[in-house]
Formats: C-alpha cells, structure tokens, sequence
C-alpha cells in the first residue's frame, strides 16, 4: 500500500474511530481517536523511547502501549490504526534513523508493526502525520495555498501542504545551517543542550526560517511539536513574513493525524 496515496484531504468527512500511534524521538504516544472531530476518546498514553532504541526494543514499548489501550475494552481489534515514525517512508520501509538506531534503515516497519500488533496499520512520516493532524482539525483549517508545519522536540520535523495536500518526507530539519544539520542547533533538545535562551534561539531560528522562506514560500507557518506550548515565551523574538501560528492541537497533532490516516486507508480499501 502506498500510505500516501491515501492520506485524506483535510476537509475529508471521516467518521468513527482509529487508533493513533506516534513515535518519537524522545517519546512514545498513543490513544484512540474520534476521527470526525479529532478528540482522544481514551488517555494519551505515553512512554519513554528506548535509549538504544533497536527494532525490538522499541516495538517492545508500543506493543506495551497499545495492549494497555486494548485492556480499557474500547480500543477493539475491528479497529484501523495509524502511525507516525520519525523517519522517510516508503511504501511502509524506513528509509532514514536520524533519532533511532540506524539498524532501522530500511525495516520494514508497517509489516513489522502488523505483525506485532495484530491489525492493518499505516505508517507515515511523524511530522507528516502532525501536519495531517493540524490541517484538518488545528491550526491549518481551511488554509489554502502552501502551508509548512514544524515540529520543534527532539529533532526539527517538517511537513509541507499545497492546497491541503501533503508533498511527503520533506527533511528540512537537515538543510545544512552555519556547517550544520539545522536540527543539531535548532531544534529544542538542541537549545537546551546549548544553554540557549529564548531571544538568542528566537534570533537563530529567525535565520532558518528565513532559509526556508526563500526556498518555500510559504502562506502560513506552523510551529509545533514540543515547543508549541512555549510559543507566547519566544514569539517576540521570531521574524518572517509569513503569518506564524503555534499549532493548536499540540503533542496531540500526530496520533490524531495518524488515526485519520489509518481510517482513511480502511475506508478506501
């Protein structure tokens, strides 16, 4: 299956609910979602990434997760799910471990996840799904035109929308800044690595993001991902000339974006 043929257009009428996974760097998140209005209808769940984080110990933690969301009786096995994975996909492989164990290069996570699993899952890019996630039901509602989402945590995850839809995989995160990847200066594990208040990171990242505005062009920038919810502390410090948004649905965007994506698949199978 290609998972990106059947990423639904953000204002695609989905009903029902699907489960959401997404996997991160840092953490670990699932929950099942009302695929309609976007709303968890269990607890976020949420554990920690492996350290050494291997196919098997990491598959270990969302098995772990999801039997737990089973055990509450409403995550039930006629359910679809989706997940978020931070790495290029194609056709259900990781391509890219930038924040994972490189022996997940060229894994077959969908088929893997399956099978541990026990029901059809489909596995997208983590920040594609966040962005999936804030079209349709956050920050992007009804916005025309091109519209970049950044996920700020571990890594700098990105996702691009023209017209709602979704050109997959963009890694903006590792454009080269000051003879860097970008996210190993920028990205929020990074600014507290570095010891870095919010006016000398705001001013840094206001040169990244004017790199990507000459190269995009973007209509509208969303900021999520962990940082999200620390926007009002920084937005002073940041310029662009596109209007700048924190996404609305938070740490949440990404299981919600991977539940419509998991629900849509099923809907068109």
């Amino acid at each position: 299956m290609n998972e990106y043929a059947i990423v639904p257009s953000p204002d695609a009428r989905l009903t029902g609910r699907a489960l959401g996974i997404d996997v991160g760097g840092t953490g670990i998140k699932a929950a099942v979602v009302d695929v309609a209005s976007g709303q968890l209808v269990t607890e976020r769940l949420r554990e920690r990434t492996p350290r050494r984080a291997t196919p098997e110990a990491l598959l270990d933690v969302v098995v772990d997760v999801v039997r737990r969301l089973e055990a509450t009786g409403v995550l039930t096995p006629d359910l679809p799910a989706g997940a978020g994975f931070p790495s290029v996909i194609r056709a259900g492989r990781a391509l890219t471990a930038t924040q994972l164990n490189r022996s997940w290069i060229g894994a077959p996570v969908q088929e893997m996840l399956e099978q541990r699993l026990g029901r059809p899952v489909v596995v997208l890019n983590d920040a594609d799904a966040a962005g999936v996630g804030e079209m349709a039901l956050g920050a992007g509602q009804g916005q025309s035109g091109v519209v970049l989402l950044l996920a700020l945590g571990t890594g700098i995850g990105s996702a691009l929308f023209v017209d709602g839809q979704l050109v997959p995989n963009l890694q903006l995160g590792h454009v080269e800044f000051h003879c860097r990847d970008a996210e190993s200066r920028l990205s929020s594990a990074a600014r507290t690595r570095r010891k870095m208040g919010w006016k000398k990171w705001g001013g840094e990242f206001s040169e990244l993001l004017a790199h990507y505005e000459a190269y995009l062009w973007p209509d509208l920038i969303i900021l999520g991902g962990g940082l999200a919810r620390k926007f009002p502390k920084y937005r002073k410090f940041l310029k662009t000339n596109a209007p700048l948004v924190a996404a609305a649905m938070g740490n949440t965007a990404g299981i919600v974006g991977a539940a419509r994506v998991g629900s849509n698949a099923t809907r068109a199978s």
